[in-house]
């Protein structure tokens, strides 16, 4: 058979087309939703590629989607990202070491477990095709609502004009971001989304450089070398404001999350005596002694002192 629209078209329409269809388990349209929250990203270029991770910003998609359409249940995104490997045109590219999962038949349905095993889900390419064609896209879109949300056709049009993750950045942006209640946490999806608004917002503070080192690398879809890193650590503080956060590169976060050096009140650098470092390429860590970080542009975003203080502590203990 050929994967020609008519064909997605049949994909994506209810059971009753039978092993074709998407079929949604216990009544809930999970692949519908999740079908409907690829394709939005696809529209407002949040996806450009195929290459689909179980992103922060996939996510909140999906989140914003099914509190409109099934607000009874409960979302789960990870069924149907697991799920839709059976329905033959979309499959996973799994991390290194993870590769035997497929073959095994091991069923990857948790966030968590799918963000730690999975690099990406990835469609047919011809369906990725359609899908980058505007009035082809229509067609899939119109066959997802009227086939499963007939009646919410205008309110899901207006939902899709809505990027959740960009407002949910806003908002912590204009709050100065939060600190939350254990009892916040205990939806593994939303502590995801919440994780990924953080670590976004402190890594565009800091322009996209290491407040450490300086290192900016940029590529054409917008990712970077850094990472948004805490201070206190978020698993003990609960502590998401942005002036609770670094932007460091990928070997500074690792060696401030290990107290390898830490910052002064006046935001220079402190590293510590027991590093035997061979740097044969690059300025060694111990060459930063005394300088000072690149610090954000805005200063109610600057480290905050209490969060400082903690880390130097730290260091200081764990040297003694």
């Amino acid at each position: 058979m050929a994967k020609d629209l008519a064909y997605y078209v049949k994909k994506f329409s209810p059971r009753s087309v039978g092993k074709l269809g998407l079929n949604v388990s216990s009544g809930a349209p999970n692949k519908p939703i999740l079908l409907l929250s690829i394709i939005e990203m696809i529209t407002t270029g949040q996806i450009v590629r195929n290459q689909i991770p179980l992103s922060a910003e996939l996510i909140a998609t999906f989140l914003k989607l099914w509190s409109h359409l099934e607000p009874v249940r409960k979302p789960d995104i990870g069924l149907p990202f697991y799920h839709l490997t059976s329905d033959g045109f979309w499959y996973f590219e799994m991390k290194l070491g993870f590769e035997s999962l497929i073959a095994a038949k091991v069923k990857i349905r948790t966030p968590s477990t799918i963000r730690q095993t999975v690099e990406y889900a990835y469609l047919d390419d011809e369906l990725w095709s359609l899908l980058q064609n505007e009035s082809e896209r229509t067609v899939l879109t119109h066959t997802l609502i009227n086939s499963w949300f007939n009646e919410r056709t205008q309110d899901i049009e207006s939902l899709l004009q809505v990027n959740a993750f960009a407002e949910l950045q806003d908002q912590l942006q204009r709050s100065g971001g939060k600190v939350y209640q254990l009892e916040e946490l205990e939806d593994e999806q939303a502590v995801i989304v919440r994780d990924g608004a953080f670590r976004k917002i402190v890594v565009s503070t800091y322009n996209q450089r290491c407040a450490f080192c300086g290192l900016q690398i940029l590529d054409s879809l917008g990712q970077n070398i850094v990472d948004g890193s805490h201070i206190k650590p978020f698993s003990q503080f609960y502590d998401d404001r942005i002036d609770n956060g670094l932007s460091l590169c990928k070997n500074h976060h690792w060696a401030f999350d290990r107290f390898w050096f830490t910052i002064n009140d006046d935001y220079t650098i402190i590293v510590a005596e027991n590093l035997r470092e061979d740097s044969p390429n690059a300025k060694p860590m111990r060459e930063f002694r005394g300088d000072r970080i690149i610090l954000p542009a805005q200063v109610q975003y600057y480290p905050r002192l209490d969060s400082l203080q903690w880390h130097r502590e730290e260091f200081s203990r764990r040297a003694a």
